[in-house]
């Protein structure tokens, strides 16, 4: 297969292509807006014509979630209007579509985890226009797999888990929200799911993937400092309340795998040990 990803300078997408190597039957095109600029529906279209695409994965991505709230004519183009996009010229070769979506989604009221047909509701731009992004995908190409995953962390690129890294290592003290429950997701482990999706059939619908187990982010941030053998740094819980931010963010936003375990047989990590491996792989 011809297999385009797209945001390949991004977290996940970094992570598809360290995986690719695994699964060299196929022939893949990395691009990111340099390469093809998926907003331009046009140029969508070309490429995935004259390159003979059987299926892509879409990484990229608005995810400046606080910043989407004054941008949100961009957020649209990049979350909603190009997934669109993507999906028609695919469909046009009766291919498939992976889309990458997120937690936010929902507003974060539940109290058990969220399930992939569950009701949505956004509370902020990001989410709005991701979801959007889900239908759009969905009712452009009948073979459209959606992935909703959450707190996604890498060695690539800026995330909570390098910040926190740096923090600690700058600052005798660091406040962190305690109140917001979910889960971390390694983007490793979420590339090595996407992949197996790939390799035994895409089955459209609505999954959600996260590592397994249910975290705060202070709690997160107790674990990061630990493994990466922080000791100088006292993190005190915050309120959402005392951190207010330009987005609202889910209070609980814990998903439900077992769609996605049950369809694909994947066992997935639990949180510390993908955090773990993830630490470990960082220059020192």
């Amino acid at each position: 297969m011809n297999i385009l990803i797209t945001g390949c300078n991004g977290q996940l997408g970094n992570e598809m292509q360290l995986l690719e190597k695994e699964h060299a039957t196929h022939t893949y095109y990395n691009t990111d807006v340099a390469e093809l600029d998926i907003t331009d529906k046009e140029a969508v279209k070309a490429f995935v014509t004259d390159n003979a695409i059987d299926g892509i994965v879409n990484c990229a991505a608005y995810t400046a979630v606080d910043k989407a709230e004054d941008n949100e004519e961009l957020a649209r183009k990049l979350n909603a209007l190009a997934p669109g996009y993507l999906a028609e010229a695919i469909a046009q070769r009766s291919g498939w579509l992976i889309q990458i979506s997120t937690d936010y989604v929902f507003d974060g009221t539940n109290h058990t985890p969220y399930t992939p047909d569950e009701p949505t509701c956004p509370n902020s731009v990001y989410g709005r226009t991701k979801l959007d992004g889900e239908a759009m995908a969905m009712q452009a190409c009948q073979r459209t797999m959606v992935i909703r995953t959450a707190w996604l962390y890498s060695t690539f690129g800026n995330n909570f888990v390098k910040t926190m890294i740096r923090l600690g290592k700058e600052r005798p003290e660091l406040g962190v929200i305690f109140d917001q429950i979910g889960t971390p997701t390694y983007a490793r482990d979420l590339a090595v799911c996407i992949f197996t999706a790939i390799e035994k059939g895409i089955v459209p619908g609505i999954y959600h993937f996260s590592n397994e187990g249910v975290i705060s982010w202070y709690d997160f941030t107790k674990a990061i400092h630990r493994l990466a053998g922080i000791t100088t740094c006292h993190v005190r819980p915050l309120h959402t309340s005392e951190y207010p931010t330009p987005a609202a963010r889910p209070h609980y936003s814990v998903l439900d795998k077992t769609k996605i375990k049950q369809t694909y047989g994947i066992e997935v990590p639990y949180w510390e040990e993908s955090l773990r491996e993830c630490i470990e792989q960082l220059p020192k």
